[in-house]
């Protein structure tokens, strides 16, 4: 098969498309042909730890993210058949094949085609862990998406107002993003550019603040949130796409009594993630399929022009998801 390779040259990752052998799937995993992945501001990170070497490979193999055909079965699968349409989050997923768990697999909803589907299962299992598993959220409360204009933001927000956000309020450096995101799932948005940002979130909110935060940026925007947050409210941190580190102001975090909570899929267990994607099924797949949580696909590569694709990324003057496929 072809499969976009991240290979390292004197201290420094880059792509590869090559031929390499096709996968086989080990007990209680499935083989599947890749009709389309989607591109992740993570990959961009070319990151050769995180769940990048599949069974009985000793090469990285790029893409987080998948939707495909299931051709085969590895022992002990008693769920999934040959044919059925699957998505789901595993490493290697640019690439004809890849494996993923039965566990951690996801059927493609009525209706939803490859490019579609294949931009899903990232933004569905992430945000429906950070906002309801570890966010709480209750109906009537108010939600903040820092990195709205993300398609896992846009996903968030969708997920908010499902689950009963009084008011879903968007976060971007873009006003022109806002704008444009006010068509999926966003009710109010507020520039961070501007250094007001946290007064405006509190005016939205009635003085209040808002209930919880659910943060892929961070950095320097941390104690913005901590400012635009009410008291006893919650910051989910799920991504750092602004730094890795910033000043975080203490007091300020004790004065409001924050429940600060970090997560990520890096140190969950097989079973643990296996939970997640269960959960997430259960409670968003006939929103799926009834296209009330959707994203935009602005554009689709083949894997041989991947790096067209991590180009287009890199600008971020897109809104919506970019597709490989293989």
């Amino acid at each position: 098969m072809r499969a976009a390779l991240i290979v390292e040259t004197n201290g420094t990752k880059a792509l590869s498309v090559q031929d390499i052998p096709d996968p086989a799937p080990s007990a209680g995993q499935l083989l599947v042909r890749v009709k389309a992945a989607g591109l992740n501001r993570a990959d961009l990170a070319l990151n050769a730890n995180h769940r990048q070497v599949g069974a009985g490979q000793s090469y990285p193999i790029a893409g987080l993210e998948f939707a495909g055909e299931v051709v085969a079965a590895g022992d002990g699968v008693e769920r999934w058949t040959p044919g059925d349409r699957v998505m789901g989050m595993t490493a290697g997923a640019y690439a004809g094949y890849c494996v993923i768990d039965q566990r951690h697999a996801m059927p493609v909803p009525a209706g939803v085609d490859w490019r579609t589907a294949a931009t899903l299962p990232v933004a569905l299992q992430t945000m429906y862990d950070a906002i309801v598993t570890n966010g709480g959220l209750r109906s009537g409360e108010s939600v903040l998406v820092q990195g709205a204009a993300s398609g896992v933001g846009i996903v968030g927000m969708q997920i908010a107002k499902l689950m009963g956000a009084s008011v879903v309020i968007g976060a971007s450096r873009s006003d022109e993003k806002l704008a444009a995101l006010k068509a999926h799932g966003m009710d109010e948005g507020v520039n961070t550019t501007d250094p007001n940002w946290p007064e405006r979130v509190r005016t939205l909110t009635g003085g209040k603040g808002v209930d919880l935060v659910i943060d892929m940026v961070s950095g320097e925007t941390v104690n913005g949130s901590m400012l635009a947050a009410a008291i006893l409210g919650r910051i989910v941190n799920v991504g750092r796409l602004g730094g890795m580190s910033g000043p975080f102001e203490f007091d300020l975090h004790a004065l409001k009594r924050l429940s600060y909570i970090g997560v990520t899929f890096r140190t969950r267990s097989d079973v643990e993630i296996a939970a997640i994607v269960a959960a997430t099924a259960e409670a968003l797949q006939h929103h799926v399929e009834a296209g009330r949580i959707a994203l935009p696909v602005v554009a689709a590569f083949p894997l041989e022009d991947i790096t067209s694709a991590y180009d287009l990324m890199r600008t971020n003057t897109h809104l919506g998801k970019i597709v490989i496929e293989p």
